[in-house]
């Protein structure tokens, strides 16, 4: 499982023209899900991305979490991480997990942070959406699970 966070002021997601789902500070989570990725592969990333410390304190530090800071997290499924550049010119996306593999593993990852009662705001799964969001800093990072 591959997440690439990005640290935000505020994001949203529209789908023809709606939008479906808003966020003020927080994360924005583009999530993209190996063939191989499992249950074990969801947890383990989704602890590691509440537990990370990249909000700034009093002292303009980066030492709080997304709980501390009253966050939001705005989650997007995207197959695209796993695409393969390498050889040719477009990208081969053979490691990118099939709906009936990462449709279960997405909710999963999404139930994970629901638990820990912070608002989460999602695409939908497989539609073309734009997303739209004020990177704050800009903090940009990109978190492999255990398993990849």
């Amino acid at each position: 499982m591959r997440a690439v966070i990005q640290r935000v002021v505020n994001a949203q997601v529209e789908i023809d023209e709606n939008i479906v789902g808003k966020i003020n500070t927080g994360f924005v989570i583009l999530l993209g899900i190996k063939n191989t990725d499992t249950s074990k592969d969801a947890i383990w990333l989704a602890n590691k991305i509440i537990s990370l410390r990249v909000f700034e304190d009093e002292n303009g530090k980066m030492n709080r979490g997304i709980e501390e800071i009253n966050g939001e997290i705005l989650l997007i499924s995207q197959f695209t991480l796993y695409g393969d550049c390498r050889k040719g010119k477009r990208p081969s996306f053979i490691e990118a997990a099939r709906p009936e593999i990462a449709i279960p593993l997405y909710e999963e990852f999404k139930t994970i942070i629901s638990n820990y009662n912070i608002k989460i705001e999602t695409g939908v799964f497989g539609a073309d959406m734009k997303v739209s969001l004020i990177n704050d800093g800009p903090v940009t990072l990109i978190i492999d699970s255990i398993e990849s």
